[in-house]
């Protein structure tokens, strides 16, 4: 029976990097409890309670993982982490009996979880800088490329395609800046006991030692510890976290969300990187859809609704621990990171082999531009003295004139209705009214804006 003949998870061969499986892999998870069992007797050879040949010991056979005896006797116990600490005393005859001694399973597990949770939190972060670093390029290439923008889907006004990438860019630079913030504040549950109170441990060191002791766990991990603890870390920690994620996913999504209203025909200004041998659709071959930026929405849907779980996990995880988040957690976390990772990776993808169709373009502007002359006109007549309100009316049966030639299919025929009109004709001139409704360059700040944020982002993160 190969692999495939059982349910294989997406995430773990088509969704996310090597990088990140790896992290949240079964070995990495036991290589890391073994290092904090490791931790735990090399800070308890300070006190007497452990000799440095057993935590040499212990040291030498800390990454020795033996999954199918582990595996073996977890179907006995029916308890992982126990199996585990088994297997590994198993592996190391003078130092076995020290293992664990004063700790529960959560100071191993929670500790474990934020170090990953840590290590996870870098590989986004990395990537996050890749994908912002790459907007900030095509920002500079397009700052000053005059596009249509739209609300409420509909024309609005010019704008510059680097302006609507710096929106996307903006919001990313602040969920880097969020998450950085996050993953340096990071800690964990120490070592602190069943219930949190360290009964154990001061009665093996010593209330006396107790800070000393735990400080050298910390120093040994790298790793800050939260003062006070249940038999759990807090599991705000990963409410945090996961909203965090899920803040980066819905920036993703609206990005995402947008191309695929601009590779729309009716629009056509952008479109994903098609490959020579890609088939669109198996029922019609000339189909080229925007297979990247649906699955980053499609995996954005999913990853907003895990907070949620975290936020029951931490709200009901009740006195000093219940066990109802344990099994949760064992996808809530991995999956949460798997989705950014993979995310990150298909918008990287877009954003540098995006193609940009300058001449479609063009072409909306020259449709749909000269709606926007309506706004200066209007505001050059108030400046002459005409009424405003009566303005706003006679340019608006203007412009509701020319759409009816735009639904058409007709040139856009605005600009000459607007000349011929008696009541503008009587408060500007031919001349004053070429220049107002030539709007190409009517983008306001949104060059210098874009290139702004272009250089600020290349500043935060080099």
């Amino acid at each position: 029976m190969s692999i495939y003949d059982n349910y294989q998870s997406p995430f773990s061969w088509r969704y996310g990097s090597e990088e990140m499986r790896q992290i949240w892999s079964e070995v990495s998870k036991r290589k890391l409890w073994r290092r904090l069992w490791v931790a735990l007797a090399n800070a308890q050879s300070g006190f007497g309670l452990v000799t440095p040949e057993q935590v040499k010991e212990l040291a030498a056979h800390a990454e020795v993982i033996d999954m199918d005896t582990a595996l073996q006797i977890e179907s006995e116990i029916h308890h992982d982490l126990m199996a585990e600490l088994k297997t590994f005393a198993g592996q190391c005859p003078t130092a076995g009996g020290v293992l664990h001694m004063g700790a529960t399973s959560m100071d191993i597990e929670d500790n474990a979880d934020v170090l990953r949770m840590r290590q996870a939190m870098d590989l986004v972060l990395g990537k996050l800088s890749t994908l912002l670093l790459s907007l900030a390029e095509r920002i500079r290439e397009t700052a000053d490329l005059t596009i249509m923008a739209y609300t409420h889907l509909q024309p609005a006004e010019p704008s510059t395609f680097g302006y609507r990438l710096a929106v996307t860019a903006q919001d990313l630079l602040e969920d880097w800046l969020s998450l950085k913030d996050i993953r340096n504040g990071l800690r964990g549950k120490g070592f602190k006991g069943a219930v949190g109170t360290a009964a154990a441990y001061l009665d093996l060191l010593g209330e006396e030692n107790f800070t000393r002791f735990e400080n050298l766990l910390s120093q040994d991990l790298g790793l800050p510890f939260y003062p006070v603890s249940t038999q759990t870390c807090t599991r705000k920690q990963d409410y945090t976290v996961l909203s965090a994620l899920a803040s980066l996913g819905a920036t993703l999504h609206k990005f995402a969300f947008d191309l695929r209203v601009l590779q729309s025909p009716p629009i056509g200004e952008v479109s994903e990187y098609f490959a020579p041998k890609q088939v669109g659709s198996s029922a019609m071959p000339f189909k080229r859809n925007p297979i990247n930026a649906e699955k980053i929405d499609s995996l954005a849907r999913q990853l907003s609704v895990y907070p949620q779980v975290a936020w029951q996990n931490a709200a009901t995880n009740l006195l000093e621990r219940t066990l109802d988040d344990s099994a949760n957690r064992r996808t809530l976390l991995p999956e949460s990171f798997l989705i950014c990772d993979e995310l990150l990776q298909v918008a990287v993808k877009i954003v540098s082999k995006m193609s940009i169709d300058r001449e479609t373009i063009r072409r909306n502007l020259e449709v749909y531009a000269p709606f926007a002359s309506t706004e200066r006109v209007m505001m050059a007549l108030s400046k002459k003295g005409a009424d405003r309100q009566e303005s706003h009316e006679v340019l608006r049966g203007l412009a509701m004139t020319a759409w009816q030639d735009v639904k058409a299919g007709k040139q856009n025929p605005l600009t000459g209705l607007l000349a011929k009109d008696a009541y503008i004709s009587k408060w500007l001139q031919r001349a004053e009214l070429d220049q107002l409704t030539d709007v190409t360059s009517y983008t306001g700040i949104s060059s210098i804006t874009a290139l702004r944020l272009a250089d600020r982002i290349q500043q935060e993160l080099t």
